[in-house]
């Protein structure tokens, strides 16, 4: 399976210090010589790409002495003085604790151990580590090395446990380590490594881009071949792991990889780009890098949609340097990866390629990246020592050489080859994770993750102003009502951990999922199929400005549970007591008060934001302290306990409802006044339709009619003949219609707007224009399967 168990990648090679590549890399190499496609050139041009590897390792143009740098470099050496002292080499163990040969776990403990040796020689090379130098220090890297080959990874062994250990995670490692200490070590040692790997890494894993050579995975494998290629002066190596990146480049339609939309999926069913995505964007930035000039420079010109990915798959799930969880996968349960160090890491992969990219481009990641820096909320970016010391160095040269910090950006995104959608207001960013037959509820495996069960049913996740962004990093993941996830309709129906089925097997029956968008505005929907229940809804988003508009209908469930429709689920941190006021009413901060309003027209939680229910509901608030561990989400967490405390607002539709609904606006970041006004404004968004067959809203003073059509109907002057998602605006006597069809079949689906249309002024090549004048007509085209065409037409 994809990754070590209990851990992951990132553990191993974060923990080794591994991360973005240096700041002044020189980037020039000589001319490429006559015999350039011998198998072995002179050891000039691989002793430069070599050199050049071990600057983007341990990273360059940082001083030693400053902070952030001296306080991480110092705990650097310490954790290699802990590992020399501790390093013991037995048959079956090169450290006591890490055992080589038990079949669980040997795999991961092997990485672990060369995660170790990394760490070791990182300490010996690095200045200011209080080892720099240390001939004792390195002299045990090389016995280590030769030990762990003699044990385990050599060419006599046969892989067991995770395939990723052996192809991937301790070859990462091996050859980074044999690359800083190079000088060291023998022409004999680094003949056994080269071969070890060979034997475990051979040409064929890259043969056929299938399997777990895609994506994120195949960007690792070429990693592997390239850095042997370097070590070991075989230039076919390094060829090979050049041209075995092609594949990674395009867009693809199904799989594994980046999309045309700006989805990035791994594991067929998973939305990842996070996690998976900063495997690759790392891999990929390091390998433009490290071959940038030389023989083997990367000029495939598909590498520009690698480029263009920064900004259309990136960046949109990056808010404030954080990367959201609703594509971090089972990432989410990992107590070393929250989605702070997350999107940190990602924006160091950024200024690492942007080194490869245009002018252009640079100078706007660059900007993007001061912004995320300036308005990242708890532990400042630049002094994060989570972050490895290249990293660290890379984003403050990238920081200092900024144009000037972008905006945060404002309007939303959607992603519907992954079910994801983002909304920015001006105050607070919004993701929403769904599921479809095409994308999982959740990912579990290796251990991971196993209580995520509801995080792809509607999980409306927000930071908004005036709140610190560790709404989700805050240790919520083992702490929250894993049946309470925010935004989503869910039985409470007891699950078993990893429920479904492991590695995406959890997949929901359905297929009307996604939405349509005008760059302003969006309107986005979810047939929802609960997770081993038989819960059944239709649940709409409506993305308008500073509120996003909720509605469900249609809720039905006969399991003999009680049915919810979560409002909100917020981590007040460890000793919170945030203010909860209902219409005017503030209640005590009493931990364990339950509260039930049977006609609540609004809500505010102080320093988070506030909620209106249009037509008055019935509403459940609680207040509590909640425990829990991160081992009971993922095996390879501590049994510690956490706790955290939890405002929570729902909709109790009660045991086996049929056809319930809810409907309210969320105003993230509005202040109690702001909240109480919005409720009062009843013309402001108007609910138009609220049912199992058609949600749709319109709000007048902005020219602005939205609706999900679940299957074919009217409403608002719009009629369509079959499912359909349909955003209208109007201004200053023009009007853009934006049209999908989530189903995606590729059918064709007719729109009418009973409105006086003078012309068409531009449209998509999907739409096809049946008729204007009293009303418009539209349809689109046939094979039309993903995303949202657009029609500007001039009223009369």
């Amino acid at each position: 399976m994809p990754s070590p168990q209990g851990s992951s990648r990132r553990t191993f090679l974060a923990a080794s210090g591994t991360g973005a590549a240096a700041v002044s890399l020189g980037l020039a190499l000589p001319a490429a010589r006559a015999g350039a496609s011998q198998l072995a050139l002179d050891g000039d041009e691989f002793d430069t790409l070599r050199l050049r590897w071990r600057d983007l390792t341990l990273g360059t143009g940082f001083d030693a002495k400053a902070e952030p740098y001296a306080t991480k470099l110092a705990a650097l050496g310490t954790a290699a003085r802990t590992a020399l002292a501790t390093m013991a080499p037995a048959t079956g163990s090169l450290w006591p604790d890490q055992p080589l040969t038990v079949p669980a776990t040997g795999s991961a403990n092997m990485s672990a151990s060369y995660g170790r040796l990394s760490t070791m020689a990182q300490a010996w090379a690095q200045p200011g580590t209080g080892s720099t130098g240390d001939t004792a220090l390195i002299a045990a890297v090389g016995r280590g090395l030769d030990h762990l080959h003699a044990q385990i990874y050599n060419e006599s062994t046969k892989p067991f446990g995770n395939w990723w250990d052996w192809q991937i995670g301790s070859p990462r490692l091996l050859l980074d380590t044999a690359v800083i200490a190079y000088e060291t070590l023998t022409a004999e040692q680094i003949a056994h490594y080269a071969a070890a790997v060979d034997h475990f890494v051979p040409d064929s894993a890259v043969a056929v881009y299938a399997g777990t050579s895609t994506g994120a995975n195949r960007t690792d494998l070429c990693r592997v071949l390239a850095t042997r290629g370097v070590l070991g002066k075989t230039a076919a190596k390094i060829a090979l792991a050049r041209d075995a990146l092609s594949p990674v480049f395009p867009y693809v339609t199904t799989g594994d990889g980046l999309y045309a939309d700006g989805s990035f999926i791994q594991h067929t069913w998973i939305a990842y780009t996070g996690s998976y995505g900063e495997v690759q964007i790392d891999g990929l930035s390091r390998l433009f890098a490290l071959l940038a000039g030389s023989t083997w420079a990367v000029t495939d010109p598909n590498r520009q949609i690698i480029l263009d990915s920064v900004e259309r798959s990136y960046a949109p799930f990056i808010h404030d340097g954080l990367m959201m969880d609703c594509v971090n996968g089972r990432a989410i349960s990992r107590q070393a990866t929250d989605d702070q160090l997350m999107g940190r890491t990602i924006m160091a992969h950024i200024a690492m390629l942007a080194l490869g990219a245009s002018a252009a481009e640079r100078d706007r990641w660059r900007s993007l990246i001061k912004g995320w820096v300036d308005r990242a909320p708890s532990v400042p970016v630049l002094a994060d020592q989570r972050l490895s010391v290249a990293n660290l160095a890379l984003l403050r040269a990238a920081v200092d050489a900024a144009p000037s910090a972008a905006p945060a950006p404002t309007g939303p995104r959607l992603f519907p080859a992954m079910d994801r959608a983002v909304h920015r207001g001006t105050r607070f960013a919004a993701s929403l994770s769904m599921s479809s037959h095409r994308i999982a509820y959740y990912e579990n495996g290796n251990g991971e993750n196993l209580r995520g069960w509801h995080t792809g049913s509607g999980m409306l996740a927000w930071w908004g102003e005036g709140f610190a962004g560790d709404q989700y990093s805050d240790a919520f993941w083992p702490t929250a009502d894993p049946y309470r996830m925010p935004g989503t309709t869910v039985a409470r129906k007891p699950l078993a951990d990893g429920e479904g089925g492991a590695w995406g097997a959890a997949r929901p029956a359905t297929t009307w999922v996604g939405g349509a968008e005008d760059g302003t505005y969006a309107v986005v929907g979810q047939h929802l199929k609960g997770l081993s229940s038989t819960l059944t809804a239709r649940t709409s988003w409506f993305f308008v400005g500073n509120e996003i508009v909720c509605l469900g209908a249609g809720i039905t469930a006969s399991d003999g549970a009680p049915v919810e429709s979560v409002v909100d689920h917020r981590n007040l941190g460890a000793a919170g007591t945030n203010a909860l006021t209902v219409d005017g009413r503030r209640l005590p901060a009493t931990l364990g008060r339950h509260d039930t309003f049977r006609r609540a027209r609004w809500a505010h939680i102080t320093g988070h934001g506030g909620y209106v229910f249009p037509d008055g509901a019935a509403v459940q608030a609680l207040r509590e302290e909640r425990t829990g561990t991160w081992r009971a989400i993922n095996t390879g967490g501590t049994a510690d306990p956490v706790t955290r405390r939890y405002l929570t607002l729902w909709c109790d539709h009660g045991t086996d409802p049929t056809d319930a609904s809810y409907a309210y606006v969320l105003l993230p970041g509005a202040r109690q006044l702001e909240t109480a006004v919005r409720a009062a404004d009843r013309d402001k968004v108007r609910v138009l339709a609220n049912s199992a067959s058609v949600q749709a809203i319109s709000a007048h003073r902005l020219g602005l009619l939205a609706a999900n059509f679940w299957t074919a109907g009217a409403i608002g002057g719009l009629a369509v003949d079959g499912p359909a998602s349909v955003l209208v605006h109007t201004a200053h006597r023009m009007a853009t219609l934006s049209l999908a069809a989530p189903e995606r079949t590729g059918a064709p689906v007719e729109l009418v707007w009973d409105r006086p249309v003078r012309s068409v002024a531009t449209r998509d090549p999907r739409v096809e224009v049946l008729a204007t004048g009293g009303s418009l007509r539209l349809r689109i085209a046939p094979g039309t399967t993903c995303g949202t065409v657009r029609t500007n037409v001039v009223l009369r």
